[in-house]
């Protein structure tokens, strides 16, 4: 009797040991939605950030799901406030690049301006530097930039101007008064010569029905530079996929949040 006991409980430690060592099984995530963090962990590796005009360190927090805390003693600031503009940053433990908009109530916004930079390169604060030696006083003129892959950015990511967070008018498109009613978007790349990579186009999309939704702007107001009555400017770029472009907007009800964790 003793032993037939001792058997039936060996049976069950084993049973219970063998179940501890079979890893659960998950879901695959849907197609074009972002993956829940507590199926599929987020990548993290430490990372450069070169900061942009107008970043704080609680946007770049967020921006990389880092806390500020662990961003100061990696860099050894003693004043997380007072960063500046081309500081490198060391970002322990960081997630792809997410894009961190704000959202104002605000009644002046009623049309949405594409443009191109028509450089190879380039990234918020190399826009920025060049629109001061052009003579803007606030430097960089659109309110947002979306990357190339270019200049430490990843490909697709979504930079924010002071412009925007302030919510000043812009200073890229002086026809029809745009720069005092239109959201200015600017897209790195020479649309001349080259296409806009996929994941520009998803950032893109996805930014301008964010922004539309919001402000309720109708797609008719959504236009390119060259477009703007008085605007003499191939702007954004002969290469611009504009069917492309309208057909997405008026499919797709994606908005940032399906972006995310999809750019780098």
């Amino acid at each position: 009797m003793r032993k037939g006991y001792f058997l039936l409980l060996l049976f069950f430690i084993i049973a219970l040991c063998s179940c501890a060592t079979i890893p659960p099984v998950e879901k695959p995530p849907a197609v074009g939605k972002v993956p829940s963090k507590e199926t599929v962990p987020a990548y993290r590796k430490t990372t450069i950030h070169e900061v942009g005009p107008g970043e704080t360190a609680w946007r770049i927090s967020k921006m990389y799901d880092v806390p500020i805390g662990e961003i100061v003693k990696a860099n050894n600031l003693r004043d997380a406030s007072k960063i500046k503009m081309g500081q490198k940053l060391v970002i322990p433990n960081a997630t792809s690049a997410s894009p961190v908009i704000a959202l104002y109530p605000n009644k002046k916004w009623k049309y949405i301006i594409i443009h191109h930079s028509a450089t190879d390169i380039g990234s918020a604060l190399s826009i920025h530097h060049g629109h001061e030696r052009r003579g803007f006083i606030e430097g960089l003129g659109y309110h947002f930039l979306i990357d190339n892959g270019t200049l430490g950015k990843a490909d697709g990511q979504i930079e924010t101007s002071p412009r925007w967070t302030k919510q000043q008018n812009g200073a890229h498109c002086k026809a029809g008064e745009m720069n005092y009613k239109a959201i200015g978007i600017c897209v790195v790349g020479n649309l001349n010569q080259e296409k806009l990579t996929k994941k520009q186009m998803d950032s893109l999309v996805a930014l301008v029905n964010t922004l539309r939704k919001y402000y309720h702007i109708p797609i008719k107001n959504i236009i390119g530079h060259g477009e703007v009555k008085g605007a003499k400017t191939e702007c954004p770029g002969r290469l611009f996929p504009e069917k492309e472009f309208y057909k997405r907007l008026k499919r797709d009800t994606q908005t940032l949040e399906s972006v995310r964790g999809r750019i780098g």
